[in-house]
């Protein structure tokens, strides 16, 4: 996606279901084309995402991303904004 966006992974089955998160959330890294982000909104139930998720991205696409904690949106949920630098 030659855009910043944004994926709402924070309701239905990803409350409970982190693998599914983890998946889903590479998978819209991976639709993010260099030079943009994507803010992934993870579920509040969950708790921050440097938990469970920014070391996984890291460890997934390496020095090809930077990931930042934005904050915790009004709704509960968290927002880790993910930029594609190579």
């Amino acid at each position: 996606m030659e855009k910043n966006w944004s994926a709402s992974l924070e309701h239905g089955e990803y409350v409970n279901n982190t693998e599914l998160l983890i998946h889903d959330a590479i998978a819209a890294v991976s639709q993010t084309a260099k030079g943009f982000y994507v803010n992934i909104v993870t579920p509040a139930k969950l708790g921050h995402p440097d938990g469970y998720l920014t070391d996984v991205l890291q460890l997934h696409f390496g020095n090809t991303i930077d990931a930042q904690f934005i904050d915790q949106c009004g709704c509960g949920g968290y927002v880790l904004r993910v930029w594609k630098s190579k």
